[in-house]
């Protein structure tokens, strides 16, 4: 599928006319429209892998969204940022690279296993630009039989899907921004609805490009995504495009320690190279036909593709002496991703003896194919740096080469397949919701040599199957009892290309957690709530020495990390104009099972006990279309290492901000202000430990403007 001609297509196709209003509004009630259109709020409703489009109350699983309007409000440059907002989820990056990973319920969830409309592999990998997105879907906890197992091979502690927009109310709008210190940007978003609103069109793109508030750091997107759908009697058809290209220059890295915790440099302070950048580039989409097939059968069908391209020269620093002396790293990685992912399915809803049910059934299937090579530049020594007064050294010159640098043959092959079959049973007017079902899964994944040529090195074909129960009790009205208990499916863990192991590149066997779930949800009014306790097991892959290889590391699946918690969520509003998006989690995590019993009953590495946020929001009642905003982020402490002999102290965070609605010329202007790290704390977000254990430095004070017109 060429995939630019049908984005070049959908741009320059025209655009219908707006058709005029009867009756203009006056000017006060376009800005009551525009500050009501404008409302930060959380929809306990969202996608639920293969049972469709569900309300929170009907499922036995956490689930809510963000919307689109949170990210206009906030104006955030990633994904990360949008679930800043989620009292369950932290972020940080991953391996040697600006790509962010997610920590959900204790786990790590890759940017590479974040789904599109419901599919793997379709979203970019390591940076996802948010203004394509109608919304941004949580789902607590292992989810392998709803949405199969997550090709990345991580998810089990939950999964985040990405909706694109689609056209509902008319909409013209072009917005301008600015982020500190030099950042400025522009976007547009125009929606129609023609046909006696049959048809629909959404067409949206962005561009920003500048220094960030860390010091040196540039960052460069731009955006473009597609909508075309189709809303008939008994069909629905929809077909959605996107192109995004980011570009970061001297990107801030991690921080790998050695035996101490440094202390954090000053807030906007960057320890990276002049050298060092990464650039993305994705083109990908999805098509997607739905036919009432009866008035109680669906029959669905989606497929969807993304080619991608990543190169860089990336940096690492390894602190070793309290006074900031350090060993710097290099290295060059091209690579390419082609992707491929479809699912189809029928879904029924019958009436047997009194009882309703909803029957599921389908097939789905996600190809994978990564090329890449690697330059150690400069080999394995390293340069001399700090990490608190970092000298620019000159680009070292190749090292240890692995791959095709020119032309990268393909390193892994990947295609997982499943079948799932479900019902869900209703009892007393559906007061009652039994959810049972299987999902059988094949892995099949190959893995090749950097070194001769790409010859085949590991192999395996195993498959699995994975089933799910969960319960729903509502006793009333606005309260909805459930529990669960579900299974995870990962792809094995692979080995990080690194010079500290023996066996980098090894790709390992699939692995299953399980994980148990009760909890309720309430609607109070205009308030929701829900409470959550989990228990989650999974085995557990990092860096052990390697005695056939003295002075290396060598990557392996060992023994298991079990966590267990409670969470609480609440959002809506307390008050006419006073709206809160809040909640918190207690994690306890441990290790089990672990080589030789050494770290057995110790936390696991890089997973916070508490997690606590608040997001307010007041209209202010004295100035009509003045909204003030306020958010708190606290993340408790963490253990650096396995051993539990590091460990970083908890944090706390403070933002504010205003906006305020105008009208010009008879239309909304709509004026946004945000300061993000109030005080400008310095602080180490983020630990993990794979091969390593390595910290991310918290963001610093960044100031954020932002003007919105509707036309």
């Amino acid at each position: 599928m060429n995939f630019r001609l049908l984005l070049l297509a959908s741009v320059a196709a025209p655009m219908p006319a707006l058709a005029q209003q009867a009756a203009e509004p006056t000017g006060q009630e376009v800005v009551v429209t525009a500050q009501r259109n404008n409302q930060t709020q959380v929809r306990r409703e969202g996608q639920v892998g293969i049972l469709g489009d569900k309300a929170a109350e009907d499922v036995p699983f956490s689930i809510r969204s963000y919307s689109d309007t949170l990210i206009t409000n906030q104006q955030p440059q990633t994904l990360g940022q949008v679930l800043e907002n989620d009292p369950t989820i932290r972020t940080s990056y991953g391996f040697g690279n600006a790509s962010e990973q997610f920590v959900i319920r204790g786990f790590t969830l890759f940017g590479d296993d974040v789904a599109l409309d419901g599919l793997y592999g379709i979203t970019p990998r390591q940076l996802v630009a948010p203004e394509l997105y109608d919304s941004v879907q949580v789902l607590g906890g292992a989810t392998a039989f709803l949405n199969g197992a997550a090709p990345g091979g991580s998810g089990i502690g939950g999964s985040i899907n990405l909706v694109p927009k689609r056209a509902g109310r008319d909409l013209t709008r072009a917005t301008a921004s600015y982020l500190s210190d030099g950042h400025v940007g522009a976007s547009f978003d125009v929606a129609r609805r023609f046909g006696g609103g049959a048809w629909g069109v959404r067409l949206n793109g962005a561009y920003r490009r500048g220094e960030v508030a860390i010091s040196d750091e540039n960052r460069r997107a731009a955006v473009l995504g597609a909508g075309l759908d189709y809303r008939g009697a008994d069909v629905r058809l929809s077909l959605d495009l996107g192109y995004q290209k980011i570009r970061v220059e001297q990107l801030r890295p991690k921080v790998t320690v050695t035996g101490f915790i440094p202390r954090v440099p000053e807030a906007d302070a960057n320890y990276a190279q002049p050298w060092t950048y990464t650039e993305l580039e994705d083109l990908f989409g999805i098509a997607r036909a739905e036919w009432d097939a009866a008035d109680n059968v669906l029959v669905y069908v989606q497929a969807g593709a993304r080619d991608g391209s990543e190169e860089g020269i990336y940096g690492g620093i390894t602190v070793t002496g309290a006074d900031g002396s350090a060993t710097g790293s290099a290295s060059f990685v091209p690579r390419t991703d082609n992707n491929e992912a479809g699912q189809a399915g029928v879904r029924a809803k019958l009436v047997v003896a009194g009882t309703t049910h909803e029957l599921n059934a389908g097939v789905s299937h996600v190809r994978q194919v990564n090329r890449n090579a690697f330059d150690f530049l400069g080999g394995f020594a390293g340069y001399a740096t700090n990490l608190y007064d970092t000298p620019a050294v000159p680009l070292p010159g190749t090292g240890f080469v692995g791959g095709d640098l020119e032309n990268p043959y393909p390193i892994g092959r990947a295609r997982l397949t499943s079948f799932f079959v479900s019902d869900t049973i209703g009892f007393a007017r559906d007061r009652v919701l039994l959810t049972a079902g299987l999902r059988h899964q094949q892995i099949r994944v190959k893995g090749y040599d950097y070194y001769d040529g790409g010859s085949l090195t590991s192999e395996y074909n195993q498959s699995a199957v994975t089933p799910v129960v969960g319960l729903v009790v509502k006793p009333r009205d606005g309260l909805s009892l459930f529990a669960n208990r579900i299974e995870g499916l990962q792809q094995g863990a692979t080995a990080p290309v690194d010079p500290t192991l023996s066996n980098p590149g090894e790709v390992f066997a699939p692995v299953k957690s399980v994980q148990y779930e009760i909890g309720a949800k309430a609607r109070i009014g205009r308030l929701n709530g829900s409470i959550a306790a989990f228990r989650i097991t999974r085995p557990t892959a990092f860096a052990v020495p390697d005695a056939a290889n003295p002075g290396l590391l060598r990557f392996g699946q060992f023994g298991d990390q079990r966590n267990q918690g409670v969470e609480l969520t609440v959002d809506g509003e307390l008050s006419p104009g006073l709206r809160l998006i809040a909640g918190g989690s207690w994690i306890d995590a441990e290790l089990r099972r672990t080589p030789g019993g050494l770290q057995d009953g110790r936390d696991a590495p890089g997973v916070p006990n508490l997690l606590a946020n608040a997001n307010v929001e007041w209209d202010v009642p004295a100035l009509s279309g003045l909204t003030l905003t306020g958010r708190v982020v606290a993340t408790g402490k963490q253990p650096v290492d396995a051993a539990n002999t590091l460990e970083i102290g908890g944090w706390t965070r403070f933002d504010l901000g205003a906006r305020y609605v105008a009208l010009v010329a008879d239309r909304p202007l709509t004026l946004r202000a945000g300061v993000d790290n109030v005080a400008n704390r310095r602080y180490w977000a983020s630990a993990f430990e794979t091969f390593g254990t390595s910290l991310l430095q918290g963001q610093p004070r960044t100031v954020r403007f932002s003007a919105s017109m509707d036309f």
